[in-house]
């Protein structure tokens, strides 16, 4: 609206502010994303826990395979043996997940208005940009969600989250204690979470635009836009995170290593991301060392991405955001 000012100078007023509904409807979108987290991970938590136990070779298991563990775990723990943790990892995921998704948005705002970056190539920087801060958001209580789940029963140092945060923190130095293990964790993040977002959104795009009539169809909340059907979403998905999970593995392994520190009887020769690897590979190689549990991972990342990405895309139309 332009508007004439007393000295007769002719102005553009400002825009309105966001409406209420809008604001709303955004802020129920990225609760959305949170929830969306929060499915994906409970369905595979017991992976997440024997992944857990076999990336730091915990004596109870380190003999033992993928298979041979999710097996072996309910009979000395009992089932609900495969889920220790999972009430961290909840408390977690769900500011991780809408953290992530909300900062890769904005990211992909300001890296195309700022930098005048668009396409591939900012997505891939937006991803990264946004795992690097959830991550360090949520880090002390993937700190505790780590040390819950290695232990065994019998053998219990943490008796719940609450007493574990206490522990660290009087233990360990305070603080600090919590970010054990970040550096690796912020350098295997950027690829993990760029190759994501860049794998989906190239997908997506190539899908759309080579077979429109076989992989899309209209958006529900805005007819003129073509999205991925919802099988074709969770392929989509599943596949980001494969590719994703394999480039990012090894230093999850010296991540999950540095994280548990005091618990491992070996700790003082990990205290550092390039000793950690150097000492992995050269206790236990490439396949059984740095690459422990990638079989589980692929198990575990494809329906976790599947749900989180098919989730975000259905919550984008629900909330009539396309």
């Amino acid at each position: 609206v332009t508007v004439v000012t007393d000295s007769g100078a002719r102005e553009r007023s400002p825009p309105p502010p966001p409406a209420p509904q809008q604001r709303g409807a955004f802020l129920h979108f990225y609760s959305w994303k949170g929830i969306a987290g929060c499915c994906a991970k409970t369905t595979i938590a017991p992976l997440d826990r024997v992944k857990i136990l076999l990336q730091a070779h915990n004596h109870h298991y380190k003999h033992l395979g993928v298979f041979s563990t999710l097996c072996a775990v309910p009979k000395k723990e009992g089932y609900l043996g495969l889920y220790k943790g999972n009430g961290a990892m909840m408390i977690r995921i769900f500011p991780y997940g809408a953290i992530q998704f909300m900062a890769f948005d904005q990211y992909k705002k300001v890296i195309k208005k700022q930098l005048g970056i668009s396409g591939h190539v900012h997505q891939l920087m937006a991803g990264s940009m946004a795992g690097i801060t959830a991550v360090i958001c949520t880090y002390p209580l993937d700190m505790v969600r780590v040390r819950l789940a290695f232990q065994v029963k019998g053998e219990h140092k943490y008796m719940g989250i609450i007493h574990a945060f206490k522990m660290i923190y009087t233990k360990e130095g305070g603080f600090p204690g919590f970010y054990r293990g970040l550096m690796p964790t912020v350098v295997g993040m950027a690829p993990y979470a760029g190759f994501s977002f860049f794998t989906f959104g190239t997908l997506k795009s190539i899908g759309l635009a080579q077979a429109p009539n076989l992989l899309g169809r209209p958006s529900l909340d805005n007819p003129d836009v073509l999205v991925l059907k919802t099988h074709v979403n969770l392929l989509c998905g599943g596949i980001a995170g494969a590719i994703a999970q394999t480039i990012s593995y090894p230093l999850d392994v010296t991540r999950r290593r540095m994280q548990l520190g005091a618990v491992l009887p070996d700790s003082d020769k990990c205290l550092t991301m390039v000793q950690t690897l150097k000492y992995v590979y050269q206790q236990h190689g490439i396949r059984r060392g740095l690459y422990r549990g990638l079989s589980l991972n692929y198990i575990r990342c494809i329906p976790s991405q599947a749900v989180a990405f098919t989730t975000y895309e259905l919550m984008k139309q629900f909330l009539h955001l396309n």
